[in-house]
């Protein structure tokens, strides 16, 4: 049995199923800022995160048709981006690494779990992620940012799970350092 979700523009979908220019641009003016804030934090590139961002309309409208309502569709086109970004990730030649869980010491996600002090704005933890390495990089943003549990991860970047895991550690402990490094902890 398909379970479909309820999703609050199911009439403007609807209506894009049908060719409708006037809800395609609606639909765009919903989802295109955060389409592209997608992007960009997978991207860390203002140009190919708009690229990515208007590739990953262009799929949707021309694939609306294979949307069932099985997910919202904010979901739908979020998953577009985010496969369109790492698509120019890997054409920069971004490699995920595969590395076990016991090679060089990599903490679990717990132990990472420290409180950031007050004085560290959001703004300063984005400036920071911006910074990192593609790869650990896109990783976090991909599990903090965008909600992606570590098998999607895996099946999106072609890494195993662990690999996932691993590489969102190291990203941690590496955003933790720079932002102890930054406050003078």
């Amino acid at each position: 049995m398909e379970q479909q979700v309820i999703d609050i523009n199911k009439a403007l979908v609807l209506k894009c199923k049908k060719g409708n220019s006037k809800a395609q641009f609606e639909i765009y003016k919903l989802y295109a800022k955060a389409m592209y804030n997608t992007a960009q934090r997978i991207l860390n590139n203002s140009a190919e995160a708009e690229d990515a961002m208007q590739e990953a309309f262009l799929k949707a409208f021309a694939n609306i048709g294979e949307f069932r309502f099985e997910s919202a569709f904010g979901s739908w086109l979020r998953r577009i981006t985010v496969n369109i970004s790492l698509d120019y990730l890997r054409k920069r030649k971004v490699v995920f690494e595969e590395i076990s869980d016991h090679q060089n010491n990599i903490p679990d996600e717990e132990s990472l779990e420290q409180p950031i002090p007050d004085e560290v704005t959001i703004s300063k933890i984005k400036k920071l992620v911006s910074a990192l390495p593609d790869g650990y990089r896109t990783i976090i943003t991909l599990h903090l940012f965008e909600g992606f549990d570590h098998e999607e991860i895996s099946e999106i970047t072609g890494i195993t799970p662990s690999a996932s895991r691993s590489q969102y550690c190291r990203a941690r402990k590496k955003l933790l350092e720079e932002v102890k490094q930054k406050i003078k902890l």
